[in-house]
C-alpha cells in the first residue's frame, strides 16, 4: 500500500494517468501490463460495467506480483460502501465523477488518495475543506484548459487533473493552463488498440 503522498506526487511526476475498463480479466492484465511497460507508474480501472470488483480484485493480486511498484486505483465510483470495497482490495487512490462528502470521509480515514469530480470553485473549496490534494476536473472537455487557468489564479495552490477530453493533440494546452495531471481514457485506449489487443502499440 502506498501513501497517499506517494501517489500524489508520482501522478504529478509521470503527468498522464492511463484509466480504463475491460471485462475480461486476461486482457485487462495485458493493458494493465502495457501501461506499466511503456512507463505509467500510476493506473485508473474504472468501476464500470457487471463485476467490475471481480476484475480489479484480479488486476489487484496480478499487479503485486508481477509490478509491485505500480500504483493502482479505482475510478467512477459513486458511494462509500464501494470505495471501502475497492480500498480493501488493494486500491491505491480512489477517483470520483462528482464530489461525495461520504467517499471524502472513508478515504481520510484510511489515508487514501481521493480525487473528486469538481466543477465550480465552490466544488473545489469544500473538497480542499475536506482534506482534497487533488481535484478532478470532469468533464474536462466541456471546461476546457481556461477553467483550470481560471481557478488557479486566485488559488494557486489547487491541484487539479482534468479528465474526459483529454488527447494527445490538447496535453499541452491542458498543462500550460496549470493542470497538475490528466486523465486519459479512450484517446489512449483507442477502439482499434482494443479490438485489435494490439498490446504493444498500447504500451
Amino acid at each position: 500500500m502506498f501513501t497517499r503522498q506517494q501517489v500524489l506526487n508520482n501522478m504529478e511526476e509521470l503527468g498522464v494517468i492511463p484509466l480504463f475498463y475491460h471485462p475480461n480479466e486476461e486482457e485487462a492484465k495485458q493493458m494493465l501490463k502495457a501501461c506499466f511497460e511503456g512507463g505509467a507508474r500510476v493506473i485508473e480501472f474504472t468501476h464500470r460495467g457487471p463485476f467490475a470488483q471481480e476484475i480489479f480484485q484480479a488486476l489487484s493480486h496480478f499487479r503485486s506480483k508481477e509490478m509491485p511498484e505500480l500504483m493502482l486505483g479505482v475510478g467512477s465510483l459513486t458511494d462509500a460502501a464501494s470505495a471501502a470495497m475497492y480500498m480493501n482490495a488493494g486500491a491505491d487512490f480512489i477517483v470520483t465523477p462528482a464530489f461525495r462528502e461520504d467517499i471524502a470521509r472513508i478515504c481520510n480515514r484510511r489515508k487514501v488518495l481521493w480525487s473528486p469530480g469538481c466543477g465550480s470553485l465552490t466544488e473545489i473549496c469544500q473538497a480542499e475543506e475536506l482534506g482534497c490534494d487533488l481535484v478532478k476536473l470532469f468533464p474536462g472537455g466541456v471546461f476546457g484548459p481556461g477553467f483550470i487557468k481560471a481557478v488557479r489564479s486566485p488559488q494557486p495552490w489547487t491541484k487539479i487533473m482534468p479528465t474526459g477530453g483529454v488527447s494527445f493533440d490538447n496535453l499541452k494546452s491542458w498543462f500550460d493552463a496549470g493542470a497538475s495531471c490528466v486523465g486519459m481514457g479512450s484517446k489512449l485506449f483507442t477502439k482499434e488498440i482494443v479490438q485489435n489487443k494490439d498490446f504493444d502499440q498500447l504500451a
